[in-house]
C-alpha cells in the first residue's frame, strides 16, 4: 500500500508545514485541482502546486478535476516520479490528455466518477500508470465512502491483470474502511479528512497504516 494524503482538508494558510508534518508517513502528496466547471468547486491551480514542488521531495499525485486537461497539464512543473491524473469524462479525448502528460516526462493516470462505467477506462489500460477510482462524487472533501466502490475495485483489478497499472482510491477513506479497500485491490490510498481533519494529522496517518494492516515501508 502507498498513502497519498490530500491537502484539500489541510490548513491552506500553512500548507508547507502541514505537509512536512506527515511527510514521513506519505508516499505521495495529493493535490485536488478543480476548475469550478468539471466539478462544482474551485480550489487551486498550477501556481500553488509548482511553488510547493520546489520545496517538497515527495512525489506529487496531481488530480485534475478539470475540463480540457490536455491544455492545462503543461502548466504543471513535474518530475518523473510525479503522477498527473485526468478524468475520462473530461472534454478532451483521453488519448490527447495522455499524450500531453507523457510529453512532460511524468506518469499518467486516468480517473472516473463513481457512476461512470468502468469499461470506459479499459481501452487506455495499456497507456496509463494508474487508475483512480472515485469512491465519492468528486468536488468536495469529507464525503462518505460509497461501499459499491469495493466491487468496482475488484472488477478493475481483474481487468488490469498483469499490466502493472496501479489502482488508487479516493473518497471517504478512514480507519473503519481502509482494510476492505486494500483487500479489494487498491494500492494507493488517498485520504484527506481522515488525516488533516484530525487535531493530530501525523497520528491520524499512522492510524490509517495500522488499520490497513500494512507496515510502514
Amino acid at each position: 500500500m502507498k498513502l497519498s494524503p490530500s491537502i484539500l482538508n489541510a490548513d491552506f494558510s500553512n500548507l508547507l508545514a502541514a505537509i512536512e508534518r506527515i511527510a514521513d508517513l506519505a508516499d505521495f502528496i495529493h493535490f485536488d485541482v478543480m476548475d469550478g466547471h468539471f466539478v462544482p468547486n474551485l480550489t487551486f491551480g498550477p501556481a500553488l502546486v509548482n511553488s510547493l514542488r520546489e520545496k517538497i521531495s515527495l512525489p506529487f499525485d496531481i488530480h485534475l478535476m478539470i475540463d480540457r486537461p490536455a491544455l492545462y497539464a503543461p502548466s504543471f512543473r513535474v518530475r518523473p516520479e510525479d503522477i498527473l491524473t485526468f478524468h475520462v469524462e473530461a472534454l478532451d479525448h483521453p488519448h490527447e490528455a495522455i499524450a500531453a502528460i507523457r510529453k512532460l516526462g511524468c506518469k499518467a493516470g486516468i480517473s472516473l466518477r463513481p457512476r461512470t462505467p468502468l469499461s470506459l477506462v479499459f481501452p487506455y489500460l495499456d497507456q496509463v500508470d494508474l487508475v483512480l477510482v472515485m469512491s465519492v462524487e468528486p468536488g468536495f472533501g469529507g464525503q462518505k465512502f460509497m461501499p459499491e466502490a469495493l466491487e468496482r475495485i475488484r472488477a478493475l483489478r481483474e481487468e488490469i491483470g498483469d499490466r502493472g497499472v496501479l489502482i488508487a482510491v479516493d473518497g471517504g477513506i478512514g480507519p473503519e474502511n481502509i482494510g476492505p479497500v486494500v483487500e479489494a485491490g487498491a494500492e494507493v490510498i488517498v485520504a484527506g479528512a481522515a488525516i488533516f481533519g484530525s487535531p493530530d494529522p501525523h497520528e491520524a496517518a499512522l492510524r490509517l497504516w495500522k488499520a490497513a494492516g500494512q507496515p510502514r515501508n
